[in-house]
C-alpha cells in the first residue's frame, strides 16, 4: 500500500509516478508533523513540509536496500527494516548504527505442550498424512523460506518491536553501550488448536504491530486475517513468551456460508479454510468450532440450532451440534453442494446437486421429491429458486410442480430473498438493479448506481431490505422500494458481501464477505431509536452425548470414592497414630522399670561391697586390740614373773581361758559373717530371678499386645472396607433421590429462568468488570513467578534450619507445655460449644418460624391463583357476549353498506348524465334539481342509520371501557402476585444461606470439638499412666511395685472401642444429614 503527497512544482508529473511505484510505507513524525518519511525498494528519504512545499532533508548514501517498513523512534530517530533481515537506524537521514538479525525456527515444544493441556476441550479430525512426512513437508517449507525478511516495525518508550521471521516479534531496548540496541525477549505466536496443522499456524507472517497508549499491550496481525495480544509486564521475566488470541480464532479465508436459528442466538459459518463455526451474535463469542479435511461451500442451521447442514466438496453431512464438539450423524451422496437449506419448520431441508433441487425429510432422511431446478430458499409449502440464466421458479413441494416464473436471460440471478408471508421475491444479479418479484411480473426495478449487488436480506416486518455490494458495502432502504437515491450505505468489509441474513426478531442483521469477516449489525430506524420486535426467549438446552454423560457420572463417582478414600486413610492414620503413641508410652515405662531394677541392683552390690568392708574393718581391729593386749600382758607378766612367780602358774590358767575364749569368739564372728553373706547373696538372687522372669513376661505380654494390635488394625481395615461399601450404597441410592428430585426442581427451574433474563444483563456489567481484574490477574502472576523463586530460596534455608532445630532436645519440655495448653484450650472451647448451642437453639427457632411464615405466604399465593383464575372466566364471558354484539353489527352494517353502494352507483350513474350537459346550463340545473329532489328525501333513513351508529358506539365505548376496568384489576392482581412470589423467594434464598452457613460453622464446631475431645483423652491416659508408674523406694523394700500389663492393654482396647462406636455415630448423623433437601453438598463434604 501507498499514499502520494503533493512535492514541489518543478519535480515532474512523471518523477512523481517513479516514486509512488517504489514506495511501500509512509508517515509522518509523531512528533512534528511537518516531517514525512517515505521509504520503498532502493531508496529512504525524509521531507518537510513548509510554504506549501516538501523538501527532501537527506541525501541517500550506500548501497540501496528494499525497506519494506520503518517507525519513528524519537524526533529525529528511525528504525528502517530490509528483506535481507537487516535493522538499520537514521539519524536526521545519516545511518547511525545497523545490524542483521537470523531466521528463527518456531519451537515445537510449545506445540506439544498446549496439545496436551487443551486436548480434553477441542476434538479434530486426524490428518491424513503420517507424522514423519507432516515433519518433512514442515522442514522444507522452513528450509525453502529461511531468507529473514523484517515484515513489521513498531516502537514503544524502551525501544523498538520487529518481524524477523514468521510467528516472531523480537523486542529491542535501549543501552548505554556500543551497541545502542540489545534484543531483551522473542515473543512466538501460539499454535491454533482449532486447526487440523496447528504447527502451520505458528509460523503466520506478521503484517503490522502496535502498542496501546499505555504500553501495556501488544497487538500484531498476521498475514491469515488473524489478531494476536501480548502483556509487556512480563517482559523481564522470560526470554521466550507466547502471544494469546486477542479474542478467539477468526475465518482466514472467504466465508461462503451464514446463517441463523430462531430458537437460540446463533449463527452458523463455513469457510474456504475447512473450518465450520458457530458464533453467539448475544454474547459475542465463538461457542464451537471443527476444521475438516475438505472446504465447505453452504451451511444451514436447523431452527432448533441443534443441528446444521453443510455442504463439502465430497458429500452434504447432517452435522449434531454437541455442547463442545460436531458429531457427523448423516452423510448425503451429494458433492460440491453450493446452497442448502432447512424449511421453517425445520422437517424438510433442500440441497442442491448439479441442476437438480433435492427435497429430504430431516426425521426419516428419505428423498421426498427432486426438482430440476436451481440454487434455492426453502418454505414450508414452498420453495423459490434463482439460477445463473436469468430464471426465478416457484415450486409446490406438495406437488413437485412449478406455480410461477419469472425469466429474465440478461442477469445472472446470485441472491434472492422472501417476505415473510412469501408472496414477494427480491432478486439480485449482475445487471446492477434490485428487483421486486411478485405474480410471476417484476413489479419494480431500483437501480445500484454502478454497483453490483450480491446478495439481499428482507426484514420479518418486511418494511426494511439490505443489500449486499461486491464493494463490500451495507445500503438499508425501505419499502416500498423509493423511486429516487434514497437509502443509507454503510462501510463495513474489505471484499465482496458472500452472505446475509436478519434475525428472527428484526434486531440485528448479520453479514459475511470474501474477506474472511463476519460483521453483527444493530438495526435502528432513522430516528435513532431501536426496531421495536417481539422480546423472544431463547432456549439454553444443549445437547451432550451419552457417552460424556456416563464420563462425568463416572467422574463424580470416582471422586466421590477418593474422598472418601482420604477420610478413611486420614481416619486409619489418626487411630495408628494414637496405638503408636500409646505404645511408645508403654515402652518408656517398661524401659523406666528396667532402668530403676538396674540402678537398685547396683545400689545392692555397692552396699554388699561395703558391708564387707566395714567387716573386714573390724577384724583388722579385733586382731590389732588383741595384739596389743598380748604384748601388755607378756610385758606384764615379764614384770611381775620377779615378784609373782606364785601366781604365775594361776596366770597362765587364766592366759589360756582367755586364749579359748577368744579363738572361741573369733569362730563364733567368722561363722555369723558366711552366714550373713550367705543370706544377702541368697536374697539378692532371688530378687534378681524375680526381676529376670518379670522381664521375660513383659516382653511375651508385649508381643502379645502386638499381635492383638495387628488384629485389631486387621479389623478395623475389613470393618472400614464394609462401612465404605455401605456409604457407597447410601450415596448412589441418594443419587436416585437427587435426580428425582432434579426432575422435581425442573418445573422450578422453568419459573427462574425469567429471573435469568434480568439477571443476564448484570452479567454483562460483571463480565466486563472480570475481563478487567484478568488482565491485573496476569500482571499479578508474573510478579508471583518472580515471588515463586525467592519462596523456593526460602524453603531451602528453612530446610535447613529445620534440620539445625530438630537436632536439639526439647521435647520434653515442648510437650509439658503443650498439655498445659490443650487444658486451657479445652475449658476455652467448651464454655464456646455451649454458646454455639445456644445461638443454635435461638436459629433453629428463626428457622420454623420463616417456615411458617412461608406456609401462609403459599396459602396467599393458592388464594391469588383463584382469583386470577376467576377473573379470567369472566374475561372469557365478556369477550364472548362482545364477539356476538360484533358480530350483529357486522351484519347489520353489511347490509347497510350493500344499500349504500347501490345508491352511490345509482348516483354516481345521474351524477354522470349530469355532466354530459355540461355546455347547456338550462338542462343542467334541471337535472341538479331532479338529483336534490331524488336523494336529499332520503334524510330519515339516514338519521335511523345515525342513531344506529350512535347507540352501537355508546355500545362499544361501554364494553371498551369494562374491559379496561377488568385488564387492569387483572394488572394489579398479577403484580401483587409477582411482588408476592419474589419475596417468598428472596426470603427463601436468604433462609437457605443462613442454614448453609450454620451448616458450616456447626461442621467446623463439631471437627474442633472432636480434636479437643482426642486430645483430652490422651491426656487423661497419660496422666493415669503417669499417676500409676512406679516410683523410687527406699533400699529396704523387697519387691517393686508395677501396673498390671494386661489391665493396660484391657484399657487400651476399651478406649479404641469407644472411640470406633463415636465414629460410627457421627458417619450415621452426617449421612442422616445428606437426606436433608439443601444440604447435600455439605453432607458429602463432611462425609
Amino acid at each position: 500500500s501507498f499514499v502520494c503527497f503533493p512535492v514541489s512544482g518543478i519535480e515532474s508529473l512523471q518523477n512523481r509516478c517513479n516514486i509512488c511505484l517504489f514506495m511501500s510505507i509512509v508517515s509522518f513524525n509523531p512528533q512534528d508533523n511537518t516531517q514525512v518519511c517515505i521509504t520503498g525498494n532502493g531508496f529512504f528519504k525524509l521531507f518537510k513540509y513548509s510554504e506549501g512545499h516538501l523538501k527532501q532533508m537527506n541525501l541517500q548514501r550506500g548501497e540501496p536496500e528494499n525497506y519494506l517498513c520503518h517507525a519513528w523512534l524519537s524526533e529525529e530517530e528511525v528504525i528502517c527494516g530490509t528483506d535481507t533481515g537487516k535493522l538499520n537506524l537514521f539519524e536526521t537521514g545519516e545511518l547511525l548504527w545497523e545490524t542483521s538479525l537470523e531466521y528463527r525456527k518456531p519451537h515445537r515444544e510449545l506445540g506439544n505442550t498446549t496439545t496436551k493441556e487443551d486436548e480434553s476441550l477441542y476434538a479434530f479430525p486426524n490428518c491424513i498424512s503420517g507424522v514423519s512426512s507432516g515433519q518433512a513437508f514442515e522442514d522444507n517449507a522452513l528450509q525453502q523460506h529461511s531468507v529473514p525478511q523484517i515484515s513489521a516495525v513498531a516502537a514503544y518508550s524502551k525501544g523498538f518491536a520487529c518481524s524477523p521471521s514468521p510467528g516472531v516479534v523480537l523486542l529491542f531496548e535501549k543501552t548505554v553501550e556500543k551497541e545502542l540496541y540489545k534484543e531483551s525477549q522473542e515473543v512466538w505466536l501460539p499454535q491454533d488448536l482449532f486447526s487440523t496443522e496447528p504447527k502451520k499456524s505458528g509460523s503466520q507472517d506478521i503484517t503490522c504491530i502496535c502498542f496501546s497508549p499505555s504500553e501495556e499491550t501488544m497487538v500484531v496481525s498476521t498475514s491469515k486475517n488473524q489478531l494476536y495480544m501480548f502483556t509487556m509486564f512480563s517482559t523481564k521475566l522470560e526470554k521466550i513468551s507466547y502471544f494469546a488470541y486477542m479474542n478467539f480464532p477468526l475465518h482466514s479465508n472467504s466465508v461462503t456460508g451464514l446463517d441463523m436459528c430462531s430458537w437460540k442466538p446463533i449463527l452458523a459459518t463455513c469457510s474456504l479454510d475447512r473450518s465450520v463455526r458457530i458464533w453467539n451474535y448475544k454474547r459475542n463469542a465463538l461457542e464451537l468450532c471443527k476444521e475438516y479435511q475438505e472446504e465447505a461451500y453452504t451451511v444451514s442451521l436447523h431452527p432448533t440450532g441443534f443441528f446444521c447442514l453443510v455442504g463439502f466438496a465430497d458429500k452434504l453431512r447432517f452435522i449434531s451440534l454437541l455442547y463442545e464438539d460436531m458429531n457427523v450423524f448423516k452423510e448425503f451422496a451429494v458433492k460440491k453442494c453450493r446452497e442448502c437449506s432447512f424449511s421453517n419448520g425445520g422437517h424438510l431441508f433442500a440441497a442442491v446437486n448439479g441442476n437438480v433441487i433435492q427435497i429430504y425429510s430431516s426425521i426419516t432422511f428419505e428423498n421426498v421429491t427432486n426438482l430440476k431446478g436451481h440454487t434455492g430458499k426453502v418454505n414450508d409449502t414452498k420453495i423459490v429458486s434463482c439460477d445463473t440464466h436469468g430464471a426465478v421458479y416457484e415450486w409446490n413441494l406438495l406437488t413437485g410442480k412449478k406455480e410461477s416464473e419469472c425469466v429474465l436471460k440478461t442477469c445472472a440471478y446470485s441472491s434472492i430473498s422472501l417476505t415473510y408471508d412469501a408472496k414477494i421475491i427480491f432478486a439480485v444479479g449482475s445487471d446492477q438493479s434490485l428487483k421486486e418479484i411478485s405474480k410471476s411480473l417484476i413489479q419494480h426495478e431500483m437501480p445500484a448506481y454502478d454497483v453490483v449487488y450480491t446478495t439481499v436480506a428482507v426484514s420479518r416486518s418486511g418494511r426494511m431490505i439490505f443489500v449486499g455490494t461486491s464493494l463490500g458495502t451495507i445500503r438499508a432502504m425501505k419499502y416500498p422500494l423509493p423511486q429516487k437515491k434514497d437509502f443509507n450505505e454503510y462501510q463495513a468489509h474489505a471484499g465482496a458481501v458472500t452472505k446475509m441474513t436478519v434475525t428472527s426478531d428484526d434486531q440485528f442483521l448479520l453479514t459475511a464477505s470474501e474477506d474472511g469477516c463476519i460483521f453483527i449489525w444493530k438495526v435502528h430506524d432513522k430516528e435513532g431509536g431501536e426496531v421495536k420486535g417481539q422480546e423472544l426467549e431463547y432456549a439454553e438446552e444443549v445437547l451432550i452425548m451419552r457417552s460424556d454423560i456416563d464420563e462425568k457420572a463416572i467422574q463424580d463417582l470416582q471422586i466421590c470414592l477418593r474422598d472418601l478414600q482420604t477420610e478413611s486413610d486420614y481416619e486409619l492414620r489418626l487411630k495408628d497414630m494414637y496405638c503408636e503413641g500409646k505404645i511408645k508410652v508403654l515402652e518408656e515405662n517398661f524401659t523406666q522399670e528396667i532402668n530403676s531394677l538396674k540402678t537398685k541392683y547396683q545400689i545392692l552390690e555397692e552396699e554388699k561391697e561395703k558391708q564387707e568392708q566395714q567387716h573386714q574393718v573390724q577384724l583388722s581391729e579385733l586382731m590389732d586390740k588383741q595384739a596389743k593386749e598380748v604384748q601388755r600382758l607378756e610385758s606384764d607378766s615379764q614384770q611381775k614373773l620377779s615378784i609373782e612367780d606364785e601366781k604365775y602358774q594361776e596366770l597362765q590358767v587364766k592366759s589360756q581361758k582367755m586364749e579359748e575364749e577368744y579363738e572361741k569368739q573369733l569362730h563364733h564372728l567368722e561363722e555369723s559373717k558366711i552366714k550373713a553373706v550367705a543370706e544377702i547373696k541368697e536374697h539378692y538372687e532371688k530378687k534378681l530371678k524375680h526381676k529376670s522372669v518379670q522381664l521375660e513376661e513383659a516382653k511375651g505380654k508385649i508381643r502379645k499386645q502386638i499381635e492383638a494390635h495387628e488384629e485389631m488394625e486387621k479389623q478395623i481395615y475389613e470393618e472400614g472396607d464394609k462401612e465404605i461399601l455401605e456409604l457407597k450404597d447410601k450415596y448412589e441410592r441418594q443419587l436416585l433421590e437427587e435426580k428425582e428430585s432434579n426432575i422435581q426442581l425442573k418445573g422450578e427451574i422453568g419459573v427462574l429462568n425469567k429471573r435469568l433474563n434480568s439477571l443476564q444483563k448484570d452479567l454483562k456489567d460483571r463480565n466486563r468488570d472480570i475481563e478487567e481484574m484478568q488482565l491485573e490477574q496476569q500482571k499479578l502472576q508474573d510478579i508471583i513467578k518472580s515471588l515463586e523463586k525467592e519462596i523456593l530460596a526460602l524453603k531451602a534455608d528453612i530446610k535447613e534450619r529445620t534440620e539445625t532445630i530438630l537436632e536439639k532436645e526439647k521435647l520434653i519440655y515442648d510437650l509439658k507445655m503443650k498439655n498445659q495448653e490443650l487444658q486451657n484450650f479445652k475449658f476455652v472451647l467448651s464454655y464456646r460449644i455451649e454458646e454455639f448451642k445456644k445461638q443454635l437453639e435461638s436459629r433453629e427457632n428463626d428457622i420454623e418460624r420463616m417456615k411458617k411464615q412461608i406456609s401462609e405466604m403459599e396459602e396467599e399465593l393458592e388464594q391469588f391463583r383463584k382469583e386470577s383464575t376467576e377473573l379470567k372466566l369472566k374475561i372469557t364471558q365478556l369477550q364472548q357476549k362482545q364477539k356476538a354484539t360484533a358480530r350483529e353489527n357486522v351484519t347489520k352494517s353489511f347490509l347497510q353498506k350493500q344499500g349504500m353502494e347501490t345508491l352511490i352507483k345509482r348516483f354516481k350513474a345521474d351524477l354522470h348524465h349530469c355532466a354530459s350537459f355540461i355546455n347547456d346550463s338550462k338542462k343542467m340545473k334541471d337535472s341538479i334539481r331532479e338529483l336534490y329532489t331524488k336523494y336529499v328525501h332520503q334524510s330519515d333513513t339516514v338519521t335511523e342509520e345515525a342513531d344506529l351508529q350512535q347507540q352501537y358506539k355508546k355500545q362499544q365505548e361501554y364494553n371498551e371501557r369494562h374491559l379496561a376496568v377488568i385488564r387492569k384489576r387483572v394488572m394489579k392482581d398479577k403484580e401483587m402476585h409477582h411482588a408476592a412470589y419474589m419475596r417468598i423467594i428472596e426470603e427463601n434464598v436468604s433462609l437457605i444461606k443462613e442454614i448453609n452457613d450454620l451448616r458450616q460453622e456447626l461442621k467446623v464446631a463439631n471437627a474442633r470439638v472432636h480434636d479437643l475431645q482426642a486430645a483430652l483423652r490422651l491426656y487423661k491416659h497419660k496422666k493415669a499412666i503417669q499417676d500409676t508408674a512406679p516410683t523410687t523406694e527406699p533400699l529396704s523394700s523387697p519387691a517393686v511395685p508395677r501396673l498390671d500389663p494386661q489391665m493396660e492393654c484391657e484399657n487400651i482396647i476399651e478406649m479404641q472401642q469407644l472411640e470406633i462406636l463415636y465414629l460410627r455415630d457421627q458417619i450415621q448423623e452426617k449421612g442422616q444429614s445428606l437426606n436433608c433437601p439443601g444440604s447435600v453438598s455439605l453432607g458429602q463434604k463432611s462425609s
